[in-house]
């Protein structure tokens, strides 16, 4: 089992900065990866970011590539999602996930979610 808890999110103006963590605990070593997802009022669950323990490799959906930036603290098993530019359509509840393998991205543990609002 591995347990995951988000932090950092909040209501925020449109083109500020928020920072979501998301710390990793129990048998880590069983995920090969770690993603966000979000999911706005009315829409499906989509992925946002997810980065590989091992070796360094990220991968972006297309509408957060270069607004977001995902990265690691491997020694604190955390994960940090840098949101910056935020748009209102941005507003989700925002998952981390531990993901069993880079190649499917499938998801293994979901987080209990953290709710990012960005007002314009």
């Amino acid at each position: 089992q591995v347990q995951l808890v988000e932090s950092g999110g909040g209501l925020v103006q449109a083109g500020d900065s928020l920072r979501l963590s998301c710390a990793a605990s129990g048998r880590t070593s069983s995920v090969d990866a770690m993603g966000w997802f979000r999911q706005a009022p009315g829409k499906e669950r989509e992925f946002v970011a997810a980065i590989r323990w091992s070796p360094d490799r990220t991968s972006y959906a297309d509408f957060v590539r270069g607004r977001f930036s995902i990265s690691r603290d491997n020694a604190k098993n955390t994960v940090y999602l840098q949101m910056n530019s935020l748009k209102p359509e941005d507003t989700a509840v925002y998952y981390c996930a531990a993901l069993r393998s880079w190649v499917t991205q499938r998801v293994a543990y979901w987080g209990q979610g953290t709710q990012v609002t960005v007002s314009s």
